[in-house]
């Protein structure tokens, strides 16, 4: 891991959520070696910033569902850690969550906000993000371009965030992929954020039966609701 040097935290919109974690930028900003845990937070901000969009980009989490989660994978990678003597606590292993909820109740800001919550704690994370449309997109056989490998890259990643899932129309082809995906992190107990318009009882109907077993038995399913933030917004 390469050093970074300290982060501005105007630059990077971190003065709420060192505030509403009391942290210190002293502590941030303070040297120590590459694997430090100040160096690694430094990294993941960075690292972070490259892919949470830019209306997500001063995000913080206020769902006790999602800080939880957080606690805990910031827990199991020092556990791993320790046990392994690792240098640096890394993010490979842990619970997933589903946020549900009616369109622009917050729960696609609150999955970037997760990547930021999770950056601050001194953990890696190496994070790969889509909407569920844009991985079937991706992975549609094209010429020139390995589907099996772009696959593998969704499919292996760390931390992956699928926003949206269920939002396609449903076909034989999204339904080989949404199971082949999550049985694999089911199996594997990687650590998955999904987000989804869809109601409890109409996960079946979007996702199938095989995906919605394994889904329901690998994640948490987090209600996220309220007003439409997007139309208040608007307004």
């Amino acid at each position: 891991m390469q050093p970074i040097p300290p982060l501005d935290p105007k630059q990077y919109q971190l003065e709420a959520l060192l505030a509403a974690r009391g942290i210190d930028l002293e502590w941030l900003n303070a040297e120590g070696g590459p694997y430090s845990p100040s160096n690694v937070a430094r990294w993941s901000i960075v690292e972070a910033a490259k892919i949470i969009p830019f209306h997500y980009a001063s995000a913080t989490a206020d769902n006790d569902d999602v800080l939880q989660w957080i606690a805990e994978l910031k827990a199991t990678a020092l556990e791993r850690q320790q046990s392994n003597g690792a240098p640096v606590a890394s993010v490979d292993h842990g619970r997933s969550l589903l946020l549900l909820g009616p369109t622009g109740t917050g729960k696609t800001h609150q999955a970037y906000a997760a990547m930021r919550e999770l950056a601050v704690t001194g953990v890696a994370a190496r994070w790969v993000v889509t909407t569920a449309p844009d991985m079937y997109a991706s992975l549609r056989p094209r010429h020139g371009i390995d589907s099996e490998a772009e696959f593998r890259r969704y499919r292996s990643a760390a931390v992956l965030l699928v926003d949206d899932l269920g939002a396609s129309k449903v076909s034989e082809f999204t339904e080989e992929i949404n199971f082949r995906l999550i049985d694999w992190r089911y199996k594997h107990h990687l650590p998955t954020l999904f987000t989804s318009n869809a109601l409890p009882k109409e996960l079946t109907d979007k996702l199938g039966a095989r995906v919605t077993s394994r889904l329901s038995q690998m994640c948490q399913a987090v209600p996220v609701l309220g007003a439409d933030r997007r139309r208040g917004a608007a307004a």
